[in-house]
C-alpha cells in the first residue's frame, strides 16, 4: 500500500448499495475497510476489492468506536466514511407495526448513522480533513407507508445537514445520497417472489426504470472525491427521476416518449 493510498470505510459494505460503494471506491484506488455485522460476507466483498473486513454493530457506540480505532491502526488514517448500513421494513399500518420492529429500524438506520459519523469524525477533526457520505433514501423525502423507515431516513438527511454545518470549519464535508428504487439483491428477491411489481416501481420514474446499485456507488465516489470539494450538506437523489415524476400521476401519469 502506498503512503498516498486513501483509506475509506463503508458500513453495511457486505451487500447491496454498500458493496457497490466498496467496488467504486476500490476502483478509484482506495483501500476500503468493509464494515458489516456479517463478517463472512464482508470478507468476501473485501477480498474482491483488495480491502479489509471488519465486524461491528453500527448502533452500538462501544462496538463502532473500537472498530474505528482498529481500522485506524490496521489500515491507516480514514479519509472517507460511507454510511450504508441499514435495514428495511414491511409497509405495515402503524397500529400493526410492532414497536420492536420500529425500534430496530430507527436504531440501525438513524442511530447507527449518527454513531458511526461521530466515531470516525473524531480523528478527521484532529486531522482537519475528511469526507462523509450518508445513504438516506427518497423515502425520507416523501410520504410513504413506511412509518419507521421513512422517518429514520428523513432523520439521516437532517443529521447530514447538521453535521455538515458543525464540522465544516474543521475541514470535514458531510453529504447524503438518497437512492430511489434500486435493484439490490433484496429487491430482486422480492420481485422474484412476486412481492413487488417492476412496472409499478418504475411507472413514476422519468427514466422509466429502476436504479442499478453501481449508479449509487458512482455518485457516492464523486461526493467523496476532490471533484466535489465545495459540496457539503447536500442531499443528492439518485432515483431515475422518481421524485420528479410522481406528481404527474395527478394528470394521468408520465407521458410516452416524444418524437
Amino acid at each position: 500500500m502506498s503512503a498516498q493510498t486513501r483509506i475509506s470505510v463503508v458500513t453495511g459494505g457486505a451487500s447491496g448499495i454498500g458493496a457497490a460503494c466498496v467496488r467504486e471506491l476500490a476502483a478509484a484506488g482506495d483501500l476500503v475497510a468493509v464494515l458489516d455485522r456479517d463478517l463472512a460476507k464482508a470478507q468476501t466483498v473485501a477480498a474482491e476489492a483488495g480491502g479489509k473486513a471488519f465486524a461491528a454493530d453500527v448502533a452500538d457506540e462501544r462496538s463502532i468506536e473500537a472498530c474505528a480505532a482498529a481500522i485506524e491502526r490496521d489500515c491507516g488514517p480514514v479519509a472517507v466514511l460511507v454510511n450504508s448500513a441499514g435495514i428495511i421494513q414491511v409497509p405495515a399500518r402503524p397500529h400493526e407495526l410492532p414497536m420492536t420492529s420500529w425500534d430496530d429500524v430507527v436504531r440501525v438506520d438513524q442511530r447507527g448513522t449518527y454513531v458511526a459519523c461521530v466515531a470516525f469524525a473524531r480523528q478527521m477533526i484532529a486531522r482537519k480533513r475528511g469526507s462523509i457520505v450518508n445513504i438516506a433514501s427518497i423515502a425520507g423525502m416523501r410520504s410513504m407507508p413506511l412509518h419507521a423507515y421513512a422517518p429514520a431516513k428523513a432523520a439521516v438527511i437532517a443529521i447530514t445537514e447538521c453535521l455538515a454545518a458543525e464540522w465544516g470549519p474543521s475541514g470535514i464535508r458531510v453529504n447524503a445520497v438518497s437512492p430511489g428504487y434500486t435493484l439490490t439483491p433484496a429487491l430482486k428477491n422480492a420481485i422474484d417472489r412476486g412481492e413487488r411489481d417492476v412496472s409499478a416501481l418504475a411507472a413514476n420514474a422519468a427514466l422509466r426504470r429502476l436504479v442499478d446499485p453501481s449508479e449509487i456507488g458512482r455518485v457516492v465516489a464523486f461526493l467523496a472525491s476532490d471533484a466535489a470539494s465545495a459540496m457539503t450538506g447536500a442531499n443528492v437523489p439518485v432515483d431515475c427521476g422518481w421524485l420528479a415524476g410522481t406528481s404527474w400521476s395527478t394528470y394521468g401519469g408520465l407521458r410516452e416518449a416524444s418524437g
